[in-house]
């Protein structure tokens, strides 16, 4: 079965110019497990002064449904994050480096080897507090300031996250440089060097439009867990022209299409893309919200 971490409440807004009220962010989470949704990224525990669309985070996570088949993730890229998201009920700690080091100076004012070194500790100081621990990976598949990046860098940088504790490892596009036959080459890499078991991820981006090419990709490799946002939604501030993740809707509808198993309401989907694009003021970026369902 394809699980699903919906990344709209957080990836999908944070580089939105109009901030969205708490009770909006709320409801949307709700809507979005009545659809079948069963592992959000709900927040993110970063600066408030550098991204004031997510100031809200201690809120939003107080306001959600508490149920024991949902799972709460919050993006955190620092010690102080992490204090932030350790005095809240969040299930999952999202601890997130980019792999190369000028996406990473942009983005936390560190080099890799920095982040690794504070971010492993971190990872630590989560799994020691019982909170759940995935690691994401940023430009795993290229940067915008450096191009490649050496997938033996992502992999050291992996095996280190998951030396400290994490569970999950996720490989994000960060902006949409990736294309199917090299997401096929580096999950086979990491699958050699790690083994089957290891529980990995994949976060596209749509950037070049192959962002549901990749997604088929990693599935045709073994992957099924998979990140996306709610009517394509998604950007990042750091990152030059990256537009939206992977759109939930339109991924359900693939999959769905293929006879793959969601355990997700694609109408409820559609109608959740088309009440987040009211909110938003503006023409979103899914497709089938657009077309309709076949």
């Amino acid at each position: 079965m394809i699980e699903i971490c919906e990344v709209g409440p957080r990836d999908g807004l944070q580089n939105e110019s109009k901030i969205i009220s708490v009770e909006t962010k709320v409801e949307l989470i709700k809507r979005l497990i009545d659809a079948g949704i069963r592992h959000i990224e709900a927040v993110s525990f970063v600066n408030p002064k550098v991204v004031p669309q997510m100031a809200d985070a201690e809120e939003v996570l107080r306001l959600l449904p508490k149920r024991q088949d949902v799972r709460y993730g919050g993006l955190v890229l620092s010690r102080s994050g992490l204090e932030r998201a350790l005095k809240t009920d969040v299930d999952f700690l999202h601890v997130v480096t980019a792999t190369s080091d000028q996406f990473n100076l942009r983005n936390a004012k560190r080099t890799v080897d920095q982040a690794v070194d504070e971010l492993t500790k971190v990872i630590r100081e989560g799994v020691e507090a019982k909170k759940g621990v995935a690691g994401v990976l940023g430009t795993a598949f290229g940067c915008p300031f450096e191009g490649e990046v050496a997938l033996s860098r992502v992999l050291i940088v992996a095996e280190e996250f998951l030396t400290a504790g994490c569970t999950e490892i996720i490989l994000a596009d960060t902006t949409g440089m990736a294309n199917p036959v090299q997401v096929q080459n580096v999950i086979k890499t990491f699958k050699d060097t790690f083994g089957n078991q290891l529980s990995l991820g994949l976060h596209f981006h749509n950037t070049r439009g192959l962002g549901l090419a990749n997604t088929l990709a990693g599935y045709q490799t073994g992957v099924r867990r998979f990140d996306s946002s709610i009517a394509g939604l998604g950007g990042c501030p750091f990152a030059p022209k990256a537009v939206g993740n992977v759109c939930t809707e339109d991924m359900v509808n693939m999959f769905h299409e293929m006879g793959l198993e969601t355990e997700t309401d694609l109408n409820q989907l559609l109608e959740i893309a088309k009440w987040m694009e009211q909110h938003m003021d503006r023409p979103l970026d899914g497709m089938l919200m657009k077309s309709g369902i076949a």
